[in-house]
This record gives structure tokens, C-alpha cells and sequence, in this order.
């Protein structure tokens, strides 16, 4: 009796394993969709900048684009604290994540290839998307649409996890010298074309300081924030400001244009550092004030 049993077991285990899979036709779909991504994000084609008038772009170098291979893979069962394992039937709607930021810094180190050894040691644990060079040559080290660890711990209003969310780059710059033409010129070309293909607000191209005030300093005083603002790359204050009204409120203006404010001096001087540039402490004199109303107002826009 036990072994007819056992044989019934065995029949209807093979029945099962030999049945007709539900989800067939939209895993077949699922793997072609992935494989579409996987061919996206692995290519190594170098990707043409655009021209940007009236900017001059040195095409020898500006148009030269590398990019490390990255793989995309199905996700397996899983197992849950409650002892549930997880079923994993592929959707067919998706696609890859869409950045919304763009984080600008200065290497602060002594080259391009000083900053490429850097991004290609794990022990270092950062990296970023992009690294132009002083004579304009654009380096690309990681697909938009993946994750670069540039950001560190940092915060822009509820976001508190811009590596998620933005693309990094760095420009080879020390900290202490201007940047040259062609760096800024490829920087331009470069953030035309990033803002088209994943619609970037133009609020949303930042600094390094502006999500860390107080931990970090890039792009240094010296960076042209102001040139980058009236080619459509962040805002800028009016040219002549309007004085805040008597009630006006810092810290919580600070806060919603999207400054971490629980340290107020930290990000009164990250906003000097970005909007004023020629005084970057922590002094609110009436040039301040003002100025931190004009950016507020533009926020709110």
C-alpha cells in the first residue's frame, strides 16, 4: 500500500514538473527586455558630445568616452526572516532607473590618471560616472543609469541618498587653481547632453559642498557656477537683489532650497561657497540674507 503510494507521489510530481508554465510567454519577454538592458548598459561605443554654441568643444577629446562593463542577471528565490521563500516571476513592465541629479567636484588630486588609479582600486571605495581632464578630455568610468560612489553621506531636501539618485563628475583640479576653458567647455557639452536624455531639472546640477556642508569644499570658490547657471546648469540671484523681507527666516529658506541645516553655520557656508564665492564663512551680512532670498525664491518657482 505505501509503495502505491509512493508511486502516486512520484506521478504527480512529474506531472507537475512536465506542466506548462503560466508565466512562459512574459518570462520569454522579461529575458529579451533584460537582455535589451544589458546590451544598453554594456556598450563601449564612445558617445558623441554635442556642440554647444557659443562654447568652442575640442572634439579630439571631448569625444572620447570609455566605459567599464557592467551585467545585469534574473534575481532567484530569496529567503525571508519568517522562513518564506520568495517566487520570482518576471515583469514585463520596466526599464532602467532614471537619474534626477548631477553632483560636480574637483578631484583634489595631482591628475587624470592619478583619479583613474583611484577609481579602479576597491580598496578606495569611490568612484564616479565621468572625469574631464584640464585640456577637455571627457573619461567615462560608469554607465548613467548604474550607481557611482561619489556622494558619500550627503542630503539635498528629503533626499538622502544622492549616489542613488545623480550622476557624478569629477574635474581634475587640485582645489586651489581656476579651472581652464576646455575643461569648462566639455563640462557644458557634457551637462547639454545630460540633461536632455534623462531630463534633469535645472535646479537639480549641485556641488559636492551643497550636499555635504561642512564635510566637503568641491568644486572649490573658483569654480564658474554663474557661467554654468546662465547656459540653463543651476540658478543663480537676481544681478540686483531684493532686500528679504524683516521676517524673513534662514535656516528654514536654507532648508527648502535644499541645504541640510542641522548644522546652520556648515550650511550657510556651503551656500556662500556656491552663490557668493568671493566670501565663504559664515558671516549672514545683508549681501547674504539677500542673496540666499533670491536663490529661495527661484526654488520655489
Amino acid at each position: 500500500m505505501a509503495k502505491k503510494h509512493f508511486c502516486y507521489l512520484i506521478l504527480a510530481i512529474i506531472i507537475t514538473s512536465c506542466s506548462t508554465n503560466p508565466y512562459k510567454t512574459t518570462e520569454k519577454a522579461y529575458d529579451q527586455q533584460l537582455k535589451t538592458l544589458e546590451n544598453q548598459i554594456t556598450s563601449k561605443e564612445a558617445q558623441p558630445i554635442p556642440a554647444v554654441s557659443p562654447v568652442v568643444i575640442d572634439t579630439t577629446y571631448a569625444q572620447q568616452l570609455g566605459i567599464i562593463k557592467d551585467t545585469l542577471s534574473k534575481t532567484g528565490s530569496t529567503a525571508l526572516l519568517n522562513g518564506i521563500n520568495t517566487e520570482w516571476i518576471g515583469t514585463v513592465n520596466f526599464n532602467l532607473r532614471k537619474p534626477s541629479f548631477i553632483i560636480i567636484h574637483h578631484t583634489a588630486q595631482d591628475s587624470v590618471q592619478q583619479t583613474i588609479n583611484t577609481f579602479t582600486k576597491t580598496k578606495t571605495q569611490v568612484s564616479a560616472h565621468y572625469i574631464i581632464s584640464e585640456n577637455g578630455k571627457v573619461v567615462q568610468m560608469l554607465n548613467d543609469y548604474l550607481r557611482a560612489w561619489h556622494a558619500g553621506a550627503s542630503t539635498w531636501g528629503k533626499n538622502t541618498d544622492l549616489n542613488s539618485s545623480s550622476i557624478g563628475i569629477e574635474l581634475d583640479n587640485n582645489g586651489f587653481k581656476p579651472f581652464t576653458e576646455a575643461q569648462i567647455s566639455s563640462l557644458v557639452a557634457l551637462l547639454t547632453k545630460l540633461k536632455k536624455d534623462y531630463n534633469i531639472p535645472t535646479q537639480n546640477i549641485l556641488g559636492h559642498a551643497d550636499i555635504a556642508p561642512g564635510r566637503k569644499q568641491d568644486p572649490s570658490a573658483l569654480f564658474p557656477w554663474k557661467t554654468l547657471a546662465e547656459k540653463g546648469f543651476g540658478i543663480w540671484p537676481d544681478e540686483i537683489l531684493e532686500e528679504a523681507p524683516f521676517d524673513f527666516k534662514i535656516e528654514p529658506a536654507l532648508r527648502i532650497i535644499g541645504y541640510n541645516t542641522k548644522n546652520l553655520t556648515a550650511a550657510i557656508q556651503a551656500f556662500k561657497l556656491h552663490y557668493i564665492q568671493t566670501d565663504a564663512t559664515s558671516v549672514l551680512d545683508r549681501k547674504t540674507i539677500d542673496t540666499i532670498y533670491s536663490i529661495y525664491k527661484k526654488q520655489l518657482q
